[in-house]
């Protein structure tokens, strides 16, 4: 499985839960050339939102695969917010992470 996979099937799930957005962080290149700014650089891969307005930030990586210094004080940070965040190697991480709950579920 690819990273990019696994931000797919997190997004999946976690949208079936509340909203779900995924950010690009840092600064690329269109085709034509134009430099985009995304999210600061560490921002987390994907923002969730639960029923109650909570936001939970998740960066997924692939088994053995490390965070960047600056993706750990990211999530170091969102949680001193009193936000949820962390890394997610699985979809179970990931709803672990936000603590989902079956009361969560929308319709």
């Amino acid at each position: 499985m690819s990273e990019s996979r696994l931000i797919y099937e997190v997004m999946q799930e976690l949208g079936k839960h509340g909203a779900v957005f995924r950010t690009n962080a840092g600064t690329f290149y269109t085709r034509t050339g134009q430099r985009v700014s995304g999210m600061p650089k560490g921002f987390s891969d994907i923002l969730y939102i639960n029923t109650a307005g909570k936001a939970c930030f998740v960066e997924c990586k692939l088994e053995g695969n490390k965070a960047s210094p600056e993706q750990l004080k990211f999530i170091e940070k969102m949680q001193r917010t009193g936000c949820k965040a962390g890394i997610a190697y699985s979809v179970n991480d990931a709803l672990k992470i936000c603590e989902i709950k079956e009361s969560e579920i929308i319709q």
